[in-house]
């Protein structure tokens, strides 16, 4: 059968919320439950799944485990005369603070250098 007049406000079944949530709408209800997810995913201790999993190190950029001391600190004594001698003809071409950043950049890495030769040095007496 059709109505004539619609219900008056307040009293059609679906727009009354029930009466005992503690929402204020079905919309609120779910922002609770994403928020209450995402502080699950933040705050609760990592599952048994997450600990179990080993820890692997990258291999792409590690050292020989089987490289004596001598020659990791030849081939660092030479990257870093490589990287102090790009970062001067870098600081070349630059001006004002940036060079003067780079000149401070350049400078650190010799003092790196120079502190592997002298490690080097000891290591390996020239006499």
């Amino acid at each position: 059968m059709f109505k004539i007049t619609p219900n008056p406000p307040g009293t059609d079944p679906a727009a009354i919320a029930d009466p005992t949530s503690p929402y204020e709408s079905p919309d609120s209800k779910k922002l609770n439950d994403a928020a209450n997810r995402a502080l699950d995913h933040y705050l609760l201790p990592p599952t048994a799944q997450i600990m179990a999993t080993p820890y692997r190190p990258n291999r792409l950029y590690m050292a020989n485990p089987e490289s004596g001391a001598e020659s990791l600190l030849v081939d660092a004594t030479e990257t870093l005369g490589s990287a102090s001698v790009m970062l001067g003809d870098f600081a070349g071409v630059l001006e004002g603070h940036h060079r003067k950043t780079l000149q401070g950049i350049a400078q650190i890495v010799m003092r790196a250098e120079l502190a592997v030769n002298q490690v080097l040095d000891k290591l390996v007496p020239t006499e």
